[in-house]
């Protein structure tokens, strides 16, 4: 009997008021990616307090090690952000740019792996525009971004504590999207 390797999946997202909608999204997202097999970890809002990304500098501070570790070793990546004026989050964006630290790496930045998106925001211009953003942004750090990404306008649809929405084919396609990053993830 051959067992799969467990696959790793890092969710990156949401804002810096704790329960954001963006983070109740990646949330579920994650789920979708646990009822794959998958094995999950969450870095968002404060988590993802950086210094201003610098590549002329060297030293890292623990928050941000910790964070490129976690891209380092994992297999796909689940990235939330909201939309703010019609763009990702500068808190997002920064914690992207660390993504270049793995420019060294034998498998360098997001090489050959699956990555879900989503955007969260209170209007579909800023949910579409922040959501080509974020595969834009995936194409340059070499990931695959999923067939399926996600735009959420949060005038029409609110996340619950229970890890829910008020509409369930937004919750349907949130796990669709973290099942893809796992199923893509297996097969390379």
């Amino acid at each position: 009997m051959t067992s799969n390797p467990a696959i790793n999946v890092l969710g990156l997202g949401g804002s810096l008021r704790a329960g954001s909608q963006s983070e109740r999204a990646l949330r579920i997202a994650l789920k979708g990616a646990e009822e794959a097999g998958a094995r999950t970890r969450a870095i968002t809002g404060s988590e993802l307090v950086l210094p201003f990304y610098d590549s002329a500098i060297d030293d890292r501070p623990p928050e941000a090690l910790r964070l490129v570790e976690a891209l380092r070793v994992a297999d796909g990546v689940i990235i939330v952000s909201p939309g703010y004026h019609g763009a990702l989050s500068g808190l997002i964006k920064n914690a992207l740019d660390y993504v270049e630290d793995l420019r060294p790496d034998a498998r360098p930045y997001l090489h050959g792996r699956p990555v879900g998106l989503v955007a969260v925001a209170y209007g579909w211009q800023a949910a579409v525009t922040t959501l080509e953003q974020l595969r834009t942004i995936t194409h340059a750090l070499r990931g695959w971004p999923t067939p399926l990404g996600g735009s959420v306008n949060s005038a029409e649809v609110k996340f619950d504590e229970s890890g829910g929405a008020s509409d369930e084919k937004i919750v349907n396609t949130l796990r669709l999207i973290g099942r893809q990053v796992v199923e893509f993830a297996r097969d390379r």
